[in-house]
């Protein structure tokens, strides 16, 4: 699947999930992986009237292995 499939694919998902560190606030992230192979990444702000950002599993995992070495590890 292109990244134009997975993004159409993405927009019409229903399994979007955020964190449960966000507690009763909503500005944070959703995120599902409904498309194999894709993540979505969405504002929970808007909900589906959100802009999808489509990133394949990959990029993903990567992006989360930065995170986790640098500053943004909030476990650390």
């Amino acid at each position: 699947m292109n990244h134009h499939d997975a993004l159409a694919a993405l927009s019409n998902a229903t399994g979007w999930r955020k964190s449960t560190r966000s507690a009763a606030q909503n500005c944070c992230l959703e995120v599902t992986a409904e498309v194999t192979g894709w993540i979505g990444v969405r504002d929970t702000k808007l909900g589906a009237r959100s802009p999808v950002l489509a990133v394949s599993t990959g990029q993903w995992t990567a992006m989360l292995a930065v995170a986790k070495i640098t500053e943004f590890d909030l476990a650390a």
